[in-house]
């Protein structure tokens, strides 16, 4: 992608901090971008996995991250750092303890209203975007000498490389996409390094997931999917007595447990949602 002067100066001052990390979340982008550079093809020696919680991430990415992904990682001489959300007493608060939280107002996932669009959403900004860039101000970014943070998006994704609004403190790179790799690409690169290819990251409640993903939940991990369905019900518990009319965890306004029983044959297609924009996510 190409820069302007100005952002080629910001990065050069970046560089020369020699702070270079990825927002690591866990999937297939990221994770090629873990072997590249394990590879030394790109240059980034720390990894930063913003775990939103044990409670909300899926098990199957915890699994990922922590058993492959780490000792790979450690195996090769890439520091890779699982960090979280912390409240201002150092205890940890996770995505699940917000939405269950007595008196919260505003629902910090994508809820999906009536129509399906999706709400408002500060998961992404409160519980990885925030939770990344307070590591990277304890480690010495400053708005003179900004981290450079990459985010692992591929070319067949690439409109979701919005060039979000940075921080003063970082300046955002896309690798993948400077080398021109697709999705494809990096199952590939996954596969050569003897690695396992890990499943979507995303929490296990996101109202992004597709129909489909939601049908394979309530089949093979029926304790997740009551999970899902008990927080919508709290979520409109805490609407209703608000005032708020009822909202989903699906495009289609009905209840979850009744929205996997759609068999419109273009509901997957319309359900495929770009997820957390800023590429924080579902990497």
């Amino acid at each position: 992608m190409s820069r302007d002067k100005g952002d080629r100066r910001e990065t050069a001052a970046a560089e020369a901090n020699g702070l270079r990390v990825i927002s690591y979340g866990g999937g297939v982008q990221s994770t090629a971008l873990l072997v590249l550079a394990a590879q030394r093809k790109i240059d980034f020696p720390v990894f930063l996995f913003a775990n939103v919680g044990d409670d909300s991430e899926h098990p199957a990415t915890l699994h990922h991250v922590r058993d492959i992904a780490a000792r790979y990682a450690n195996r090769n001489g890439i520091d890779l750092h699982e960090i979280q959300r912390l409240r201002r007493d150092g205890s940890t608060e996770t995505l699940w303890e917000r939405l269950h939280r007595p008196g919260v107002r505003s629902i910090p996932i994508p809820i999906r209203m009536a129509n399906g669009a999706p709400g408002r959403r500060s998961c992404t900004s409160d519980f990885k975007i925030k939770v990344v860039g307070r590591w990277l101000r304890e480690h010495g970014a400053t708005a003179d000498r900004p981290a450079i943070v990459g985010i692992g998006i591929s070319v067949d994704e690439i409109h979701r490389a919005n060039k979000r609004r940075g921080e003063p403190y970082e300046r955002i790179e896309y690798p993948l996409l400077d080398l021109g790799l697709r999705r494809d690409d990096c199952v590939r690169i996954i596969t050569e390094a003897g690695l396992p290819v890990p499943p979507k990251s995303a929490c296990f409640f996101c109202p992004f997931h597709t129909l489909g993903a939601w049908r394979q939940q309530r089949r093979d991990e029926p304790e997740l999917f009551a999970k899902s369905v008990q927080l919508e019900a709290v979520v409109n518990e805490r609407r209703a007595m608000l005032g708020r009319d009822t909202a989903y965890l699906t495009r289609y306004g009905l209840p979850l447990a009744d929205a996997i029983h759609q068999t419109s044959p273009v509901a997957d297609h319309h359900d495929q949602e770009p997820g957390c924009d800023s590429g924080w996510c579902m990497t």
